[in-house]
């Protein structure tokens, strides 16, 4: 099957060319128009239905109306001269709400809209006093605006909402500040719109750098980027495509950590056929490029595919897990390195038929002879002192896994550390109110038989609440339209983003709901904190369900690829080791040292998933050379030198190029996506440089060709095998020309 794609892609390459590009390209842009279509920014949607967050989600919707797109905007207003609000000054300020919730606000037409698939967000908002400051500096806006907060149409309506609001307001004698919901969004997204671009830039021209200095050639440094760019967009089109015949929502960061993954994983499948092809250029310098081509992509293209479908298997695991972000996540980078493999069997293959020989000018390299380099010296080193190679790279690792003694997770959503205009605004509000005024946990009681609710019907269910520490206050119930449910807004002491609010809303504040809740109704604590709670109680069990069902699979992989028993356990604890290194060092810099409160929740399974299937990507394909190498002629350690001399340049441009595409992240503003992008960045470099080409050459030395217990395999069958296949391409591609 691999060779019948790869032999179809090499004699037929224009033609596979055209359909990438054509289809590629469609699919890429209508996948950037649809994605805001099934996003989800609210967590508490990604939450099973029995967790008591979700539930009190749905009485929200189904008994006061919420929407699961409103998002709410809070609009202060104060006085110019920082004097309290006068009388005046608050009936002014009502009435220019009154104003606002009659005015249609009508999106502007923006560069990204397509008419007929773009959303048309103009609406009416819904705007309304709040509360005033104690001290009576400011009155609070409550604005409620129907949209994904992420897509660019939101925000273009948004700044229409904002510019006529402050020029209201301003027309009054009055100042306005905004922040929470796409206040937030728009306003990161504004502060962070230069450095996304230039870290993107810098990314790009590091790959385009790395390629150029590996190859010495113009085609190589760019034909990769370029190609993988295409099929990345086709990639998260296709996701997308896939979530809107199936009716998942996504998370807003999935299609951006698609993208980061393509990119990454892409140009490293491009690197192994490129290192490859090179190779096989100056061994048969008279060959025919295309069956070269052809070989190559045959020959490499089983490492690849192995490879890919370790990736495939660790995140389609994650349909197992109870939290939809991670439920959905799983599938869609499936899918998205599926279509990566299909281009690495198909496209890639296609380009290097095209250009042969061309595609490394102007360099020489082609015509000179290979010389050992830095990775002729690896090699030898590890055939020569392979117990000291491998007891260095053990302590090495094992002492970066020193970090998780001590190490806590962290639920909080994280902030960011720019200053923008909505968190000097939330900092104003700060200063005057409790941290929960803004944010409170709100309890919803509802009746089980369906009969009307008053006040006196839920008991002591408020005093209960108020009673709890750490309960700065609960508001007066409001029951909806029919009497059939009430809320009760509770405002805590403690930010409703902090890890003490989340321990305040799991225990004290369910505990006082749940006891003091009167017989025939049901309550159910929603809000911020609430779901936080919920949150860290699905990844918990979901890490001890993914994690075992993920390293058996790959194993499984490892097995049916090496057909061995005793090689795919050295890779596992090879990978495992490097994933307690990773996590470690990680909590080392942020926790230990960097005096965050502990590590993202997703951390551990996100990095366990990329470090474990991505490192995985590089062992495959040293395992497989290893094992080429040991079938020939000559012993283990000449074999191993040999592995490693070819292999190293391929895994360590690999390596650096995909660390550098995760290491972008680290630049974000937001903390969780900075740690991401960091212990992922170093677990690749860890999986490329330490695994790969130390301690699994050194292991394979110091086992022989034992390590491929219980199979033995006839070397010369092996040798003519490879030739037959060979010389049958090369008169296949005579016959397409």
């Amino acid at each position: 099957m691999i060779r019948a794609l790869t032999g179809f892609s090499t004699r037929r390459p224009w033609r596979v060319i055209a359909l990438w590009a054509v289809v590629g390209i469609f699919v890429s842009i209508m996948g950037q128009v649809l994605v805001f279509r099934v996003t989800q920014t609210d967590s508490a949607g990604f939450l099973p239905a029995e967790y008591d967050s979700a539930a009190a989600l749905r009485v929200a919707e189904e008994k006061f109306g919420a929407k699961p797109d409103a998002g709410t905007v809070t609009v202060l207003v104060a006085r110019r001269d920082g004097r309290p609000l006068a009388d005046a000054d608050r009936r002014r300020v009502s009435e220019v709400a009154r104003r606002l919730s009659v005015e249609h606000m009508k999106m502007p037409r923006i560069e990204e809209q397509i008419p007929g698939l773009s959303r048309d967000y103009s609406q009416v908002p819904s705007v309304a006093p709040a509360m005033t400051a104690p001290d009576g500096s400011f009155m609070l806006l409550s604005a409620r605006l129907r949209g994904n907060t992420t897509d660019p149409g939101m925000h273009a309506l948004y700044r229409v909402f904002h510019d006529r609001a402050e020029q209201e307001f301003d027309d009054a004698g009055l100042r306005t500040g905004f922040t929470g919901g796409v206040a937030d969004v728009v306003d990161r997204a504004d502060a962070e719109k230069s450095t996304q671009t230039v870290v993107g830039l810098v990314m790009v021209g590091l790959i385009v750098l790395i390629n150029v200095l590996v190859f010495r050639s113009v085609l190589a440094a760019f034909v990769p980027l370029f190609a993988v760019s295409v099929v990345g967009g086709a990639a998260a089109g296709t996701v997308v495509g896939a979530a809107l015949l199936t009716g998942f929502d996504l998370d807003p960061g999935t299609p951006s950590l698609i993208g980061t993954v393509l990119i990454g994983i892409g140009v490293d499948y491009f690197l192994f056929l490129l290192f490859r092809f090179r190779e096989e250029l100056r061994r048969s310098p008279e060959a025919d490029h295309r069956a070269v081509a052809a070989h190559v992509a045959g020959r490499v293209g089983t490492a690849v595919t192995s490879a890919a479908l370790t990736i495939v298997a660790a995140f389609a695991t994650l349909g197992v897990a109870t939290f939809g972000q991670f439920r959905v996540l799983g599938p869609s980078v499936a899918v998205s390195v599926l279509v990566m493999l299909f281009a690495s069997l198909t496209l890639m293959p296609a380009l290097l038929a095209v250009a042969g020989r061309r595609m490394f000018w102007p360099s020489r390299s082609l015509t000179k002879s290979e010389r050992p380099g830095p990775a002729g010296r690896t090699g030898a080193l590890v055939a020569r002192r392979p117990l000291l190679v491998l007891v260095a790279s053990v302590a090495l690792l094992g002492a970066l896994a020193v970090g998780v003694k001590g190490v806590h997770m962290d639920f909080s959503s994280g902030g960011t550390s720019r200053e923008t205009a909505a968190s000097a605004t939330a900092r104003e509000i700060a200063r005057a109110l409790p941290p929960g005024v803004s944010d409170p946990t709100t309890v919803y009681v509802t009746a089980e038989d369906g009969h009307t609710l008053d006040t006196a019907s839920l008991g002591g269910l408020p005093k209960a609440l108020a009673r709890v520490e750490g309960v700065g206050k609960v508001s007066s119930p409001v029951f909806n339209a029919d009497r059939t449910a009430a809320r009760l807004d509770t405002y805590l002491t403690a930010d409703a983003q902090s890890g003490q609010a989340r321990d305040l809303v799991a225990g004290p504040v369910r505990t006082a709901a749940r006891e003091a809740t009167p017989a025939g109704l049901t309550a159910h604590v929603g809000g911020t904190a609430a779901v936080f709670a919920d949150v860290a109680t699905a990844v918990d069990e979901d890490l001890r369900t993914v994690f075992p069902v993920a390293a058996a699979l790959i194993a499984l992989i490892l097995l049916v690829l090496l057909r061995s028993l005793l090689a795919p356990l050295v890779l596992m604890l090879a990978v495992g080791l490097c994933f307690a290194a990773t996590f470690g060092a990680s909590a080392l810099v942020f926790q230990h040292l960097g005096g965050e409160p502990g590590v993202n929740f997703v951390l551990p399974l996100v990095l366990f998933l990329f470090v474990v299937a991505l490192g995985t990507d590089y062992n495959i394909l040293i395992s497989d050379r290893l094992r080429e190498e040991m079938a020939r002629e000559g012993s283990v350690r000449e074999a191993v030198a040999r592995a490693v001399r070819h292999t190293a340049p391929a895994i360590a441009t690999a390596g650096v190029v995909l660390a550098a595409s995760f290491g972008s992240l680290a630049v974000n503003a937001e903390p969780s996506t900075q740690q991401i992008g960091f212990a992922t960045a170093l677990g690749i470099l860890l999986s490329a440089f330490v695994l790969s080409l130390l301690l699994v050459p050194s292991a394979a030395v110091l086992l022989g060709r034992g390590i491929w217990w219980p199979v033995r395999r006839d070397r010369q069958a092996d040798q003519r095998t490879d030739e037959a296949a060979v010389e049958r391409e090369r008169i296949g591609a005579g016959a397409g020309r």
